[in-house]
């Protein structure tokens, strides 16, 4: 009698443990059964948003989602040809950032550089990206000092991601 009591207790946990055997019919297609994560989901909704997650592009619907996340394609690989020689800290493609570490353009160069990029739009459009640049100098000490007034640099890269992000299009046959 102990040993059936035994054995049906630990059937009964392993039962109640198990994901897989768990389904409840669709309302939407009655021959698929749904698993417990998809109830899960639909429960709780997407991370994302119910479009799901766009990147590099995509393919656009006619009706947008809000909650859908938009990094244009030729933006984003034209940001990483352009910062391709430098020391990248953090790239998000979700996010549409791009952050480097300082660089030098040679070894005896006495400035070095920092980016940070940022992908705003899901257009190939001049608003759709902003860059913020940082430029330091090597002073007789050997101390790195900030210097001010970097816009002309960040819009000269600016432009330069944009024609490369344009030559990729053009290139894509889009």
């Amino acid at each position: 009698m102990l040993k059936k009591s035994c054995l049906l207790m630990v059937s009964a946990t392993l039962v109640s443990c198990s994901g897989g055997s768990d389904y409840v019919s669709s309302s939407d297609d009655s021959s698929y059964p749904k698993t417990r994560e998809e109830r899960q989901v639909e429960e709780m909704g997407r991370l994302t948003g119910e479009g799901g997650l766009t990147i590099f592009g995509g393919k656009s619907s006619s009706s947008k989602s809000t909650h859908a996340i938009n990094v244009n394609s030729y933006l984003w690989r034209a940001s990483l040809d352009i910062v391709h020689k430098m020391p990248v800290l953090s790239a998000d493609p979700f996010g549409g950032s791009i952050i480097t570490d300082w660089h030098k353009m040679d070894v005896i160069s006495k400035e070095r550089y920092k980016l940070n990029i940022y992908i705003v739009g899901h257009e190939l459009r001049s608003d759709a990206i902003r860059v913020s640049a940082f430029k330091q100098v090597l002073d007789r000490n050997g101390n790195w000092g900030d210097i001010i007034g970097n816009d002309a640099l960040a819009t000269e890269i600016e432009n330069k991601i944009l024609l490369k992000a344009r030559a990729i299009k053009y290139k894509s046959g889009r």
